[in-house]
């Protein structure tokens, strides 16, 4: 996994890090460029930032040592030849998340990108060239292509709640590469180690789905040449998102193609010695699964929980009711309106300029609102149209109610007296009346009472 970080500047100079800068090679400088007799300088906010994430997957941080490698090897979007990046000694080793181990997590420069036009031109961009670039690597041990769906969603929010990169698919601020094999079927049935198969790396995944489609396009792939008794070829494929099929690229380097050899113009780093070491626990904020766990207790429906894990704007109003209502029914009650009702209103306001929510019905007035409703003293479609609209509405009287009965059995007699006769489906009708005579405001179980006491 690939993540861009939000930071200021590039991870060795002090070239803007703005990934949706249209001009292209705006964001450049001699450093990032690759010019002879420049030096790299370390982006401290970007090493922070990937500790942060070590601290939240519950990783080792390298606090005693840690150091950047090159990473040799040529390609148009390289323009130094080499990449700095991590190897022996990377800011975090281990972890967990989604209940998927971690082999490691460091950091490094990301590339430029490359425009393939008409002709067989292709342009390269260098505004992306040295942006700060997290990279995760999983142990062996994600095992269908749902499981690494759902680890890739769940280190996007992390990387959200953490506020180190926005983890947009769409613009390549995250970028899965996804290492299919199969083992031969043997080796899961004993308790012997398994022994994997020859690896195919899918490069550069930019949607949920397309990581899905393309890992289990690979097993089959590559279950139907075992089966045939050809051998698979260790290479990068890329994905075809119209045909749903990887194609070849090129053959899978290992690491030892690389040449790795530590970064010469670069310091090690013992990070303990820092002054801002210490402290980055108490800037962990809490976190998805906690978050998940919180509302589960509440006993709140679990794709409403889902719901707000994934929307701040969404859980900080939720939270915000929380916080005044205790009752576990009423919070029940309040999370079937928020979810369903203000969570439709957000599908089609958008937000305001200054940053706030205007689809986001007042605190007090909502709960208000919720209360009137699970007291049984404003009917569903009132309080929704109360939520929607941030008004509470009046509640018809009991003389009102009780004039208009009148006037109802006034104007309906065959409907009441079939309702007298035993025709239940004439209750209905009547309550229906006296709903459209209060324009929705009457509480129809109100009503019905109301209408059985008549002689």
């Amino acid at each position: 996994m690939h993540a861009e970080l939000k930071t200021r500047t590039k991870m060795f100079c002090n070239s803007a890090n703005d990934p949706d800068e249209k001009r292209p090679n705006v964001n450049i400088c001699p450093i990032c460029m690759g010019h002879p007799g420049t030096l790299p300088t370390i982006n401290e906010q970007a090493v922070k930032s990937v500790l942060r994430v070590g601290l939240a997957v519950n990783g080792t941080l390298a606090g005693d040592f840690t150091e950047f490698d090159r990473k040799n090897y040529f390609y148009p979007d390289i323009p130094k030849g080499y990449q700095i990046s991590q190897y022996e000694h990377p800011l975090v080793k281990g972890g967990e998340l989604a209940g998927v181990k971690l082999t490691r997590i460091h950091l490094e420069e990301d590339t430029a990108r490359s425009q393939h036009g008409d002709q067989g031109r292709s342009l390269v961009d260098f505004n992306r060239a040295g942006v700060p670039l997290m990279e995760l690597v999983t142990e062996p041990v994600i095992t269908t292509a749902v499981q690494a769906g759902n680890f890739a969603r769940e280190l996007q929010l992390l990387m959200r709640y953490l506020d180190v990169s926005e983890a947009n698919m769409e613009k390549g601020e995250m970028r899965v590469e996804a290492n299919i094999s199969i083992s031969p079927k043997t080796t899961f049935e004993s308790s012997e180690k398994v022994v994997f198969g020859t690896k195919v790396e899918v490069k550069n995944l930019n949607s949920f789905r397309s990581v899905e489609r393309a890992i289990e396009y690979e097993i089959k792939r590559q279950g139907e040449l075992l089966d045939k008794g050809e051998k698979v070829a260790q290479e990068t494929r890329g994905w075809d998102e119209v045909k749903e099929t990887t194609f070849s690229q090129r053959e899978k380097e290992s690491s030892h193609d690389y040449r790795y050899f530590p970064e010469p113009d670069l310091p090690k780093l013992r990070l303990k010695d820092l002054p801002w070491f210490a402290d980055l626990p108490n800037t962990i904020p809490e976190l998805p699964w906690q978050k998940r766990e919180r509302y589960q207790n509440l006993g709140l429906k679990s794709e409403d929980v889902e719901q707000y894990v994934s929307d701040f704007k969404l859980a900080a109003f939720i939270d915000a009711v929380i916080a005044e209502l205790k009752e576990s029914e009423l919070i029940k009650v309040a999370s079937n309106f928020i979810a369903n009702d203000v969570a439709g209103k957000r599908k089609k306001e958008v937000d305001l300029p200054d940053g706030k929510a205007g689809w986001l019905p007042d605190v007090k007035v909502f709960i208000a609102v919720v209360r009137k409703y699970h007291n049984k003293e404003l009917p569903s479609p009132q309080a929704k149209s109360s939520i929607l609209n941030g008004v509470i509405a009046e509640v018809v009287s009991d003389d009102s109610l009780a004039s208009m009965i009148e006037k109802i059995i006034a104007d309906n007699p065959k409907a009441v007296a079939e309702y007298k006769s035993g025709k239940a489906e004439s209750l209905q009708f009547l309550i229906g009346q006296g709903m459209k005579l209060s324009r929705g405001s009457a509480n129809p179980q109100t009503l019905s009472e109301l209408f059985k006491r008549k002689p």
